[in-house]
């Protein structure tokens, strides 16, 4: 019962309200402790669009760039804003990150700014960084703004393992709630196209506030962003 008194809500003491971090018009898309999941087929351009994601957090206020239709919320204490690539090469990386910081009109990468190619670690290892650094970070910069994970479907075995899947998303909305940050998510549909990856993209669904899907319109050189679910 002691337990359960301090999960009791407070009716005259409402909690405070969850930031915005990331928001198209009044619509809340990403929000302090909150998951956001991005989705769609291979190169739909969902790395371009985290790019712009990740542009809007690093940008200087003052200076008006594209972040594709998408509000971020300005980075005016310079929290840690982090990118864990567990898919790419780490030249694609770096190509990803120079085209990143060209939309975010940077010369060179801003200090708060952590890029991380995961690639030649094991799925338990990556998981482990995440975490550890997670909290390097959040002291050192005085908090996290945001978090991205290019790749979800790599910190575990089997994206059809429910255990595994219900342990990693469990473990992701902990530390988006702790650190209080918004963390991104990647990752990809099933090869017919009409659902997420096995068990972990169904606990996805239930537990993310927002999942955007990037597709390829008619004309291939354009992708279309649908939201399929948004929690407000």
């Amino acid at each position: 019962m002691t337990m359960l008194k301090s999960c009791e809500i407070d009716y005259k003491n409402p909690p405070a309200k969850a930031q915005e971090i990331i928001s198209a018009g009044d619509v809340p898309l990403g929000t302090q402790g909150n998951l956001l999941c991005i989705t769609g087929g291979e190169g739909t351009g969902k790395s371009n669009y985290i790019a712009a994601l990740v542009a809007g957090s690093i940008c200087n206020g003052s200076t008006p760039i594209d972040t594709l239709g998408i509000q971020v919320m300005e980075n005016i204490n310079h929290k840690a804003v982090l990118l864990y690539d567990t898919e790419q090469s780490e030249v694609q990386l770096y190509k990803n990150v120079t085209n990143l910081l060209k939309r975010a009109k940077q010369k060179d990468m801003p200090t708060e700014f952590k890029a991380f190619c995961l690639t030649s670690m094991s799925r338990k290892e990556r998981l482990q960084a995440i975490v550890q650094s997670m909290d390097k970070f959040h002291y050192e910069y005085g908090g996290i703004q945001m978090v991205v994970i290019d790749g979800i479907a790599d910190l575990i075995r089997c994206a059809n393992d429910e255990a595994e899947s219900i342990a990693i998303i469990d473990e992701l909305y902990r530390l988006a709630g702790i650190y209080k940050t918004c963390i991104i998510t990647v990752l990809h549909f099933v090869p017919n196209g009409l659902k997420l990856r096995g068990h972990l993209g169904s606990e996805l669904q239930r537990k993310a506030a927002t999942i955007l899907s990037i597709e390829k319109d008619e004309n291939p050189a354009v992708s279309v962003v649908k939201a399929l679910k948004v929690r407000d």
